[in-house]
This record gives C-alpha cells, structure tokens and sequence, in this order.
C-alpha cells in the first residue's frame, strides 16, 4: 500500500511551533547529576570544569573593568552546560575588541585640534540618516492600498499587516533581544533571513531596542545567510547607525559592537558598500568615529579589489577630513593596486591646488603614505605635479619627507632611470 504524501506545514506554523517551549529533560538530569555530587561531598569533574570556566570568565571581565591584578571572583552558581558552551566564545571576543585602548571598553584618544580642524570640513547641510523603520514605512506608503497598517499596543509603532500569531510571536523576539546577554536566540529569529519579507519581520522585532550582544548574534546570523546586497542594507540600515549613535553617546563602542563590525566583514563588498562609503557620503563622520571604525581596516585581511574599489569611490567623493584616515588606513595596507587607482589618489591630492583652505594635518599624513607605498608607480608628471602641490600646502615637519621620497624614487614609465639625488 502507497505512503500517504507528506503535507507541508504553513511558515506560520513552523514558527510558531519553533518558538514554543519545550521540556528539557538533559538540564534537569545534569542538575540531578550535580545534585548528587554535592551529596557526595566532593565535587566532580563535570562540575568542576563549570565553575573553573565561570570563574575565568568572571576574573576577565573584572581585569577587563579594572586592570590586570583585579581581585579573583567567588565560586559561581551553577548553570545549564548549554548556556556554558555558548558563553564560552565571550572571554575571547572581550581580549579580542580591546585594541590599543581606542575600542571595546577603551577610550579613545582624540586631539581636540584635529577633531576641530575636522569638523571644518563636515557637511553642514548632510540628509537625514535612513534606518530600517524608514524604509518599512516608504514601503508602506507607496502600498496602501495592498498593505493596512495596525498600531503596536507597546510602542505606538505602525507595523505592516501580517498574520497575527507571526506577528505575535516576533514580539515575543523582540523581549527577548531586549534582554539578551548570552546564549541561544529563538529560532523563530534564525530563519528572518530565508524569509522573503525579512525586512518586515525584522522591523517588528525592533533593532533599537536590541542589546549589544543580540547586535553581535544578528550580524553573525545575517552576515552569513544573506545575500550581499540584503545584506549591505542590514549593516546600513541597522548596524550602522546603533554604531554611530553608541559612540556619540558613549564616546567609545561597545566591545559587543566593534565585535559585530569585524563579524560583518565576512562579507566584504557589502561591509564597504553599507557602512565605510555611506559614512564618508554623509560628511558628518567625526574623527572618534573614523578612528574606531577605520581600525577594522587595520585589523582584517580584506580582498584588494574590495580595497581598491572602496578607494577609487574615496578619492572621487567630495572631500571631508574622515576620508583622509580611511585612505590612510588603505594605503598602508601596501596592496599591489592597479593604475587606474593609483591615478585616481594622485588626482584626489591635486585637486585641492585651488584650495584655499588650511588642510588638516589628517590630509598631509595620507599624502605621505600615498609617496611611501606607491612613489615608484607614480610617472614623471604625476611626481612634478606632487612636488609643485607641495608649494601650496605644505606642513613643517611632513612635507619636506613627502618631497624626499617623490625626488629620491624611480618613476613607472622610465625604464633604467637612476632615482634624483635631493638638492
């Protein structure tokens, strides 16, 4: 007799079946289990590898906190081994994030001079920020007539119309990423990116309200399973700007936060595409905000035509002082570029001999390391160019290295040529 065919369960159901509560049997047999070996009067080696671990892992956030040398923690209480072996990732991403004391719990360290000379070159009528809500709520508008908005009895927010147990169930999400420290999510928030309306979902979840530790967990999740156009519009549209608001709010980022940023590179394209280039559009990037996130660029391996191509699109934008650190950063990478990029950073510098403005000392650092890495890729006119930029602007203690290495350097199209002996 034939099998009776399979019907396929509605995505509704799955997730709510997903999301509810199960009985798990394993934590109250390893409870038992622990139980049993207090009675004993010893403690066994199951739980003495717990609070072995639960103990590191409190002494690095106090030496974390306070500095090296910070009392030892008292014994922990014990917890369920799943949320143990999630845990067991923290103290590692927390050594990670603290990178010269300028992120993950380290201030950073900024010249009030910079920074002033900085924000000369901001963009004083810059557009709005966009966020997730404003892109759900265009999409709302142009529908109307297709899509009826109801207001949250929580937030007063309008969210779109779906299926009420969905709906339900994501605000339930939503708690939970309000709250979340450690462990697993719901799964019900793990399949947001094979969702087609992913975008939606995610809206009622309400990324604002996340923690800085769901931030982490989401970029993980998402920077794996989507698309890297989906998702350069998840690390614009949400990752970005709780970023930004977190450093201007807390003149430092959450180690949870920088560590998200790092996540986020697994995908490159979309990394430069989301958050470096629409950063230096917006010509409101302030020097902390190039200081911390320009540090990424310092710590990854990144793909060289990702690199020369988010440089290419920097030397063709309009100039603010951010862009000079990010370039920077890029050139000291010492890439092996195409021309066609080197000329366009030679072009970025010589436009600005019709400048009359006193340039930041960010701008001449770049244009060092710009004669550092790539003065033998430079052709002769391109060098003479440089050199009578140099008589415009020009900084004590830079330009004078700056010429040194264009005259003292061999040039791409003279084959044979002897570098010029300084004057």
């Amino acid at each position: 007799m034939p099998k009776a065919a399979r019907v396929a369960e509605p995505l509704h159901e799955q997730i709510l079946r997903a999301a509810a509560p199960t009985v798990r049997n394993r934590r109250a047999r390893d409870a038992g289990r622990d139980a049993e070996e207090r009675d004993g009067g010893y403690v066994g080696p199951r739980l003495s590898r717990r609070i072995l671990r639960e103990a590191r892992r409190q002494q690095e956030e106090l030496e974390a906190e306070h500095g090296p040398g910070a009392p030892a923690p008292t014994a922990p209480s014990g917890r369920g081994s799943e949320e143990d072996d999630e845990d067991e990732e923290w103290p590692s991403l927390q050594r990670a994030a603290e990178w010269d004391g300028t992120g993950g719990g380290g201030d950073v360290q900024v010249d009030p001079e910079d920074e002033k000379a900085l924000e000369m070159f901001m963009n004083r009528a810059a557009p709005l920020r966009r966020t997730l809500a404003d892109v759900i709520m265009e999409k709302i508008t142009e529908k109307q007539t297709e899509v009826q908005t109801a207001l949250s009895e929580l937030s007063g927010r309008p969210m779109p119309q779906l299926d009420p147990r969905v709906i339900e169930v994501y605000r339930g999400v939503r708690e939970v990423l309000s709250k979340y420290r450690s462990g697993k999510l719901p799964k019900a928030f793990k399949i947001i990116p094979a969702l087609s309306n992913w975008e939606q979902i995610l809206y009622i979840t309400e990324p604002e309200t996340w923690t800085a530790a769901a931030m982490y967990q989401a970029t993980r999740i998402f920077s794996s399973n989507l698309k890297e156009r989906m998702a350069q519009r998840f690390y614009n549209l949400v990752l970005l700007p709780r970023v930004r608001d977190d450093i201007a709010e807390y003149k430092r980022l959450n180690f949870h936060l920088y560590m998200a940023l790092k996540k986020a590179l697994f995908k490159p394209g979309a990394w430069f595409k989301g958050i470096l280039i629409p950063l230096c559009e917006s010509g409101t990037c302030t020097l902390r905000e190039a200081i911390i996130i320009g540090s990424i660029l310092t710590k990854c391996s990144i793909p060289v035509l990702h690199s020369s191509a988010a440089m290419l699109k920097i030397a063709e934008m309009p100039y603010n002082g951010a862009n000079s650190i990010f370039l920077r950063l890029l050139i000291d990478k010492k890439y092996a570029l195409p021309f066609r990029v080197v000329d366009a950073l030679v072009f970025h510098f010589l436009a600005f001999r019709t400048d009359q403005r006193t340039l930041p000392v960010l701008w001449h650092q770049s244009f060092l390391a710009l004669a550092q890495r790539y003065k033998e890729d430079l052709s002769s006119e391109q060098k003479e160019a440089l050199l009578e930029l140099l008589k415009f602007h020009s900084h004590p203690q830079i330009s004078a290295e700056i010429r040194r290495e264009l005259v003292n350097s061999k040039t791409r199209d003279v084959e044979g040529q002897e570098p010029a002996v300084m004057e």
